[in-house]
């Protein structure tokens, strides 16, 4: 409770100082928009250009699922015209409320907004039966819209039309950018597709945090998480995850620099499947995908 008053502070701080500057007419820099992570930095990024600057709340290397924020991402939040949110991550569902009750002129955008999402009815996290739901958040939704092509188009259009909300004047300039980054998501799913076309991906895959649930929807494969409901893997979880690795041809586990690896590298020595190192946060979401879609297609040395 500490803490939450003391970042409450902070804030109200942050909005008096911004105000003031304001009337003073002593601001002259960009105006601020507010994004969770950084691929959603990327596509803000590449639609607002130089009309905003763009800052992601939760830094390089740290988890969605369990970050608190800094006093220096509650100033950067405070100067904010805009905070545009992924949708369901569980940085969102745990301070969301509590920042914007202290910065009630910030307006809010979900990005998930029309995204297909998938859910888990009945919240069943057995190995053996994983479905691609692997982690979900409190109101059963898994979150990791951003690794997919089909919903970066949604999330793209969303920014779009959230952009063009905050500064009517420049819409057209929004729009052809947001035409160009359609191209470079059209583009990343047509190669990702000649990929998986011209090699046979693994049908199968594991990885630590079940981070690509909708890339498994999108291209018909099937994730298994070594987490089970954000908890480490008892040694009979790992038996039976070394048993579903070996008739059903599992050849990548994959592993996020935010996660310890141990487990996978127990998995990988009895099954002799190989480690693959991804970063699902990372800014560079392009690269990313592609790079995912070579590990699977045991193709790592392919050259665009």
């Amino acid at each position: 409770m500490k803490r939450i008053l003391y970042l409450s502070m902070i804030i109200l701080l942050c909005v008096a100082c911004q105000s003031k500057k304001e009337k003073n007419g002593t601001n002259t820099e960009k105006p601020i928009i507010s994004v969770t992570i950084e691929p959603q930095r990327y596509f803000t990024e590449a639609i607002a250009g130089d009309k905003f600057d763009v800052i992601s709340i939760v830094p390089k290397g740290s988890s969605p699922e369990s970050y608190d924020p800094t006093p220096q991402q509650l100033v950067s939040l405070a100067k904010s015209s805009a905070f545009l949110r992924i949708g369901h991550i569980g940085f969102e569902t745990i301070w969301m409320d509590r920042l914007l009750e202290n910065t009630p002129h910030i307006q809010v955008f979900d990005t998930s907004e029309d995204v297909n999402l998938i859910y888990d009815e009945e919240h069943n996290h057995d190995h053996e039966e994983s479905n691609n739901a692997g982690h979900l958040c409190g109101n059963g939704v898994e979150p990791h819209i951003w690794n997919s092509t089909e919903n970066a188009h949604i999330i793209a259009r969303n920014t779009y039309k959230a952009l063009c909300q905050l500064d009517k004047e420049n819409e057209n300039y929004y729009l052809q950018r947001y035409d160009s980054i359609i191209k470079v998501i059209e583009r990343t799913d047509s190669i990702i597709c000649d990929m998986f076309n011209q090699f046979t991906p693994s049908q199968a895959f594991m990885i630590y945090h079940p981070a690509l649930s909708y890339f498994a929807r999108d291209y018909g494969l099937h994730q298994i998480s070594i987490e089970g409901s954000g908890k480490e893997p008892t040694p009979a979880n790992l038996k039976e995850l070394i048993d579903f690795c070996r008739p059903n041809k599992v050849n990548v586990i994959f592993v996020q620099p935010e996660f310890d690896k141990r487990n996978a590298e127990i998995i990988a020595k009895e099954t002799g499947t190989k480690i693959v190192s991804i970063n699902p946060l990372s800014y560079n979401w392009q690269e990313e995908m592609i790079n995912i879609a070579k590990a699977l297609s045991n193709r790592l040395d392919i050259n665009e």
